[in-house]
């Protein structure tokens, strides 16, 4: 079967290893599966990923900062996620595009209506069939992100800016309850993948 995953959520969540715990579980159920990142997930991806995440780059506005993401969306889209789709595979992704509206324009102030415009360009309309969000109190998850060495320039905004962010991506699975299913990430690692295969198991039911 095909279908499109997508893991969001405020920083320190957990996303990329859980991401790739679910990949694991769904090949062990026999599905075929590729696993993607955003911003990045691909050569041209992740060169854009470079400059969006560079602390030196704090002089970023807004608006470029999402056009950036917005960019290396398009490319994510057309040269990986669609043609996966197509040959019926899972694809699961680490971010997409509900992180721009949760950060550029929950966080940022940004106008929705024109962030969802210009991500419609950008994914063609793609919309993920399931959303897993990973919730957690913000300043936990900061406190997480600094202690693993990965911090970047996108961490590095304020915690009200964070925590616009976290009750954005609350809003956002509020508007689409049958698309997002909210985890708390911040139980243990095991606990919260258990929670993740659920849900998936649940919505793959729904899809058989």
């Amino acid at each position: 079967m095909k279908a499109f995953i997508t893991l969001e959520g405020p920083e320190g969540g957990g996303k990329t290893l859980q991401a790739r715990l679910l990949a694991n579980y769904l090949q062990s159920l026999g599905h075929q599966v590729v696993l993607s990142r955003e911003p990045g997930g691909t050569a041209i991806g992740d060169q854009i990923r470079k400059v969006l995440t560079l602390l030196d780059n704090t002089a970023m506005n807004a608006c470029t900062e999402f056009l950036l993401f917005s960019a290396s969306r398009a490319q994510l889209v057309n040269e990986l996620i669609r043609p996966q789709l197509e040959a019926d595979k899972i694809v699961i992704c680490d971010r997409f595009y509900d992180s721009s509206l949760a950060y550029q324009g929950f966080g940022q102030g940004l106008d929705l209506d024109m962030l969802r415009q210009v991500t419609e360009f950008a994914t063609g309309g793609l919309v993920p069939d399931l959303t897993l969000l990973l919730d957690l109190d913000v300043e936990h998850g900061l406190r997480r992100r600094e202690s693993g060495g990965n911090w970047n320039r996108l961490d590095a905004y304020n915690v009200a800016f964070h925590r616009r962010v976290r009750e954005g991506y609350m809003k956002l699975a509020k508007q689409e309850a049958d698309r997002w299913v909210v985890i708390d990430a911040s139980l243990e690692v095991g606990a919260v993948e258990i929670a993740i295969r659920q849900a998936t198991d649940c919505f793959m039911q729904r899809q058989a």
